[in-house]
């Protein structure tokens, strides 16, 4: 398991940042964003006041949020990335790969601080992660390439383990590479997936109503900013169908599902808070290198895993760098 602290070195630069000059602090900065909603992008946006805040910002005396919830929908974004860029905020903040790219194809001089789980040379948002050039940087949170962990970590925690369904948006390109991910990690595994394109909450909900008992013996996220948006959809239904789930960030746990291995969205807004300020002093985005998180954590939600009659191997237990009891 990784646990290389990623807090330390960061988060000493972070706080060693100098708060906002005395020349700037008459001036109202405004700073759209733009996420898909639901629970772990709301606490992404609750670490960037945070850490905003611990960056001498004060909202509504510094800087004003334009924030927009976009309902996992991805033209959506683009639309409200485009209406923040003639509204003329200061700059555009985005909470996934997704809406990275939309926001980047919307706009046309606006900043844009991003956080993308995919590798965002590879999926196309900037040309290098030490020089990203342009007006876009961010950090990046390595959740596609984490995916075929975590099917190996649920094959783990559930040894039969042989049928599993995992629901995608074939519109979200993130969500292809990380479902292609999967797949190899199934046939490696010797577990079948059941696959269920999604283009909004209501398919979902159909789906997951459709869901027959004994058809899949548990539910495996694949990185998709709309999965994630309404991943308590499924951790509902997974409770009511008793099916183990994981997922990619510590907050979906929090709320009830079985196990995640990545990020935690909190912890990655506060980061972000590091490059807005630093943008609304001045710097150019191209100018500042994008930040990789290596803190990747392994929870497990005990609580959970009892009500679904679940019992994880204590070897696998001892891994967790979180149990919630």
């Amino acid at each position: 398991m990784e646990r290389r602290a990623f807090l330390g070195a960061v988060t000493g630069g972070f706080l060693a940042v100098p708060l906002v000059a005395e020349a700037q602090q008459d001036r109202m900065y405004r700073v759209g964003v733009v996420h898909q909603g639901g629970g772990s992008y709301e606490q992404a946006l609750k670490g960037l006041r945070d850490g905003l805040k611990e960056l001498g910002l004060e909202e509504g005396k510094h800087f004003v949020l334009h924030v927009r919830d976009t309902r996992g929908d991805l033209k959506a974004a683009g639309e409200a990335a485009s209406s923040l860029e003639a509204e003329k905020v200061d700059m555009v903040v985005t909470f996934s790969t997704s809406t990275s790219l939309a926001a980047k194809r919307a706009t046309k001089s606006a900043p844009i601080v991003f956080y993308a789980g995919a590798d965002p040379v590879s999926v196309g948002l900037i040309p290098s992660i030490a020089k990203p050039g342009g007006r876009l940087t961010g950090i990046y949170g390595r959740t596609v390439e984490l995916t075929a962990k975590r099917f190996e970590l649920l094959k783990e925690m559930v040894p039969r383990l042989h049928r599993v369904i995992t629901f995608y948006n074939p519109d979200n390109p993130t969500a292809v590479l990380s479902l292609k991910d999967a797949r190899e990690a199934a046939r490696q595994l010797k577990v079948e997936i059941v696959e269920r394109r999604i283009t909004s909450g209501e398919e979902l909900r159909a789906a997951l109503r459709a869901l027959r008992p004994g058809e899949v013996d548990a539910h495996f996220h694949v990185a998709d900013s709309l999965m994630t948006r309404y991943a308590d959809l499924v951790i509902e239904a997974a409770r009511a169908k008793k099916l183990p789930t994981i997922y990619q960030d510590r907050e979906v746990v929090v709320r009830g599902a079985l196990a995640a291995y990545g990020l935690s969205y909190y912890a990655s807004g506060r980061l972000l808070a590091k490059y807005v300020q630093r943008v609304l002093q001045g710097a150019a985005p191209g100018d500042l290198p994008v930040e990789q998180l290596d803190r990747l954590d392994f929870i497990i939600n005990l609580k959970t895993a009892k009500a679904i009659g679940l019992t994880i191997p204590s070897s696998v237990l001892r891994r967790a760098d979180e149990v919630i009891e």
